[in-house]
C-alpha cells in the first residue's frame, strides 16, 4: 500500500495534535510535517515533497491559508485541501481560485481521510457543503453582473429614449408617440434609431421587450 505524504498547516495547536493523532490511525496516510503559518508552510514545502497539504484557511485572524495555498499550488505538485471552521462563500470562492482541490469544514473531520485519498488519486469532488456555498456565490455574482449590465444600458439611454421605449412596450405606434410628445414623426424615428443602436434588436418592439426583460423599464 503506497503511503500518502501529508503536511498539516494549522495554528491551533490543540486541533493540530488532535487531527494528527486521528490521521495517524489511517494506514495509508503519513504525516510528514506540520506548520503553524502560511509562510512556514511555503518554506516547509520547499524542503520536503508532500502529496497533500491540509491548509487551515484562517491563521492569526487572517485568511493566510489562501495566499499560502496559491504559492504551494504554483510551486509544487502538492494538492491542497482547505480546512475551516466557517462556511463563508467569499472565502470558499477565493480558496478554489487559489487552486485548492477541496474545502472542508473542520466539524466534518471524519471525512478528511477520504478527501485526502481522493486528492491523492486526483479525483477530488467538491464537498457538498462547499459546493452549496459556491452555487450561492455564483448566483450572487451572476445577479451582480446582470445589475451592472442593466445600469450600463440604462446609462446609455436618455430619459426621452426610455419614455419612448416605455410607450412602444405599451403598444403605442410611433405616430401616437409623436403626438404625445408634440414632435414630428421624424424625431421619433431618430430616437428609435438611437435606441436600436444602443440596445440592439431588429425592431423597436424587440428593443422594448429586451428593455422590459432586463428591468430597464
Amino acid at each position: 500500500m503506497s503511503q500518502i505524504r501529508v503536511v498539516i498547516v494549522e495554528d491551533d495547536q490543540d486541533w493540530l495534535r488532535g487531527l494528527t493523532s486521528y490521521l495517524k490511525k489511517e494506514q495509508d496516510i503519513e504525516i510528514i510535517g506540520t506548520a503553524s503559518s502560511g509562510q512556514e508552510a511555503v518554506e516547509l514545502l520547499e524542503q520536503i515533497e508532500a502529496d497533500v497539504v491540509l491548509m487551515d484557511i484562517m491563521m492569526s485572524d487572517s485568511p493566510d491559508g489562501i495566499w499560502a495555498a496559491a504559492e504551494i499550488v504554483q510551486c509544487t505538485g502538492s494538492r491542497v485541501i482547505m480546512l475551516t471552521s466557517m462556511e463563508e462563500k467569499e472565502l470558499i470562492f477565493e480558496a478554489f481560485k487559489a487552486g485548492a482541490v477541496d474545502y472542508m469544514v473542520k466539524s466534518n473531520f471524519t471525512e478528511i481521510p477520504q478527501s485526502i485519498r481522493n486528492a491523492f488519486a486526483n479525483r477530488s469532488s467538491i464537498h457538498p457543503t462547499a459546493a452549496a456555498q459556491m452555487r450561492e456565490e455564483f448566483k450572487r455574482l451572476k445577479k451582480l453582473e446582470h445589475e451592472v449590465r442593466v445600469k450600463e444600458l440604462r446609462d446609455l439611454l436618455t430619459p426621452t429614449e426610455i419614455q419612448v421605449l416605455d410607450m412602444i412596450e405599451k403598444g403605442h405606434t410611433q405616430t401616437q408617440i409623436a403626438d404625445k410628445f408634440v414632435v414630428s414623426i421624424r424625431t421619433i424615428k431618430v430616437h428609435v434609431g438611437n435606441i436600436l443602436r444602443k440596445l440592439g434588436g431588429k425592431s423597436s418592439k424587440e428593443a422594448a421587450q429586451k428593455a422590459k426583460d432586463m428591468g430597464i423599464l
